[in-house]
């Protein structure tokens, strides 16, 4: 018994001091930069006494540039899994307090070791990520790491779902394992991500810029689109993070996950019937009639701060879970740019490689006009929306609001992209292009030889509008299969999604499409 009892005493030494991490000092350092260690992040990201530890004792090789010298607890990485909402989740958290939570070659290990564990069980893989990046004193073994991490990123995409959460610097190579899951997500101040730091930039080309205008996370949410969900702290972070998780299921293979649902079925959305302006040039927003038809009003935003002109967001219906794609006229009219063609084609693609049911919201003028979008692609930005919603298989169901003109109207899931149901609120105009544009260059010779050619534009105009903006002429046609009141809006989906919840698509089989990225 006496031997046994110091074998478990020295396993306890042994396993007490790996969990002190880098020291008090290091610890406090952490605190003071506001941010939380890994372990109080993992604690915080779990359900309470859940998490369970995976490979605690891998430590460096300690032949490598004097290794021998260094001591980095748990190799700068707390890797395990546990409970999320009560359901099973694998994470990865780097430590920065330990050798500022540089990857080495058995950092990267231990990340793949449960990447490979979360694939091998069907659930989703959380990265949190605190490094100074590469450990150099390791030399190749350290990139070789990385290679491994992006290999399975890959490997994993589609599978299950994958999060990065940016809780201290990222740079260089480093940032592409995020770049490679489904969503990012960052802390205000003190996250950060670039392939070349400041000091870098400055050097090379002269530029100065600070870490927060080059890659923090109010640049990454408003300009690159790199950053999904921008959060105020470590613990707002990670409470997001809890609540995204509760929308999406364990991996392709598993079923949604379904929350108690409060709401009925038969709730009438009153407040939609006069939510579109009388003016057909004035804005409103979007998010109010996607709020209004969710569950509870409840919706989950992502990229919330880029391309504002499109909103993505995650709802439920009934309990499960729906992704919405919808134009917001309150930011560029709704229009579609390259930005917001990405942003939706990526989101789409998302929901249904994991079965989630796409709902579209309609109010687009059109795609934007000018030099500066033509040199930036969007005629292949533009098509990879296209081609998301033609490839996705899942329930898809689109709602003409107002505005649906020209290839933009294609764009948002028209019935000839394989939208199973399409429904138009009186309010709806579906045409080629606008009125007056319209009527401008069909009708030019005879504006231009009438006596009053203002009158007669406006009577041509005033024509044209009630015979073709107007959602009758194209439910004549069967384009659009039913007109609605807007406070019908929500029971007529929570309808469809019951009536399509056992769709099942079969397309021609190939390895894969090429999307033109």
């Amino acid at each position: 018994m006496g031997v046994t009892e110091d074998k478990i005493r020295e396993f306890e030494e042994l396993r007490d001091n790996l969990l002190t991490m880098g020291g008090e000092k290091a610890v406090q350092k952490q605190h003071d930069r506001g941010k939380l260690t890994a372990r109080e992040r993992v604690d915080l990201l779990f359900d309470k006494g859940t998490f369970q530890e995976v490979q605690l004792f891998v430590k460096h090789r300690s032949a490598l540039f004097g290794m021998d010298k260094k001591e980095i607890k748990a190799d700068g990485v707390v890797t395990g899994f546990g409970k999320v909402n009560g359901r099973t989740v694998f994470v990865a958290s780097q430590d920065f307090t330990s050798s500022g939570g540089s990857l080495g070659e058995m950092h990267a290990k231990k990340i793949c070791k449960v990447m490979d564990m979360a694939m091998d069980a069907k659930k989703p893989f959380i990265a949190l990520n605190d490094s100074g990046g590469a450990r150099i004193q390791e030399g190749v073994p350290s990139l070789e790491g990385y290679g491994g991490i992006f290999y399975r990123n890959t490997i994993g995409s589609g599978y299950i779902p994958q999060i990065a959460v940016m809780m201290g610097p990222t740079a260089g190579g480093a940032v592409y394992s995020p770049a490679l899951t489904d969503f990012v997500f960052m802390v205000k101040e003190t996250s950060h991500m670039y392939i070349t730091g400041p000091d870098v930039i400055k050097a090379v080309i002269g530029e100065e810029v600070s870490h927060e205008d080059l890659g923090g996370a109010i640049a990454h949410a408003t300009k690159s689109g790199v950053c999904h969900v921008a959060t105020e702290s470590d613990e707002d972070c990670l409470n997001k993070v809890r609540d995204l998780l509760s929308y999406l299921p364990d991996s392709c293979h598993s079923p949604l996950p379904v929350k108690e649902c409060t709401d009925s079925p038969d709730r009438e959305c009153p407040e939609l019937d006069t939510i579109v302006p009388d003016r057909a040039a004035r804005g409103y927003d979007m998010k109010k009639i996607i709020m209004s038809v969710a569950d509870n009003n409840e919706m989950f935003e992502s990229h919330e701060l880029w391309a504002r002109s499109v909103t993505v967001a995650f709802i439920r219906i009934m309990g499960k879970p729906v992704g919405v794609i919808a134009n917001n006229p309150k930011f560029s009219a709704g229009v579609l740019d390259y930005k917001a063609s990405d942003k939706a084609a990526r989101f789409i693609r998302f929901c249904d490689a994991f079965n989630i049911p796409l709902l579209t919201f309609a109010d687009v003028p059109g795609y934007m006009p000018g030099t500066e979008q033509e040199w930036a692609g969007i005629i292949t930005h533009g098509a990879k929306l296209l081609h998301a919603y033609s490839e996705a298989t899942v329930p898809k169901i689109t709602v003409d609001v107002r505005k649906d003109y020209g290839g933009a109207y294609i764009g948002m899931c028209s019935k000839s992209l394989g939208a199973d149901y399409v429904m138009a609120w009186p309010t709806a105009q579906i045409a080629v292009m606008g009125a007056e544009g319209a009527c401008n260059i069909i009708y030019r010779k005879e504006i231009s030889g009438a006596e009053d050619p203002e009158a007669k534009r406006k009577e041509l105009v005033a024509a044209y509008e009630k015979k073709f903006n107007n959602p009758y002429f194209v439910a004549e046609l069967g384009i659009v299969d039913e007109i609605i009141a807007p406070r019908e809006t929500r029971k007529r989906i929570v309808a469809l999604l019951e009536t399509f919840k056992d769709k099942v698509e079969v397309r021609h089989p190939k390895k894969h499409n090429n999307i033109p990225l």
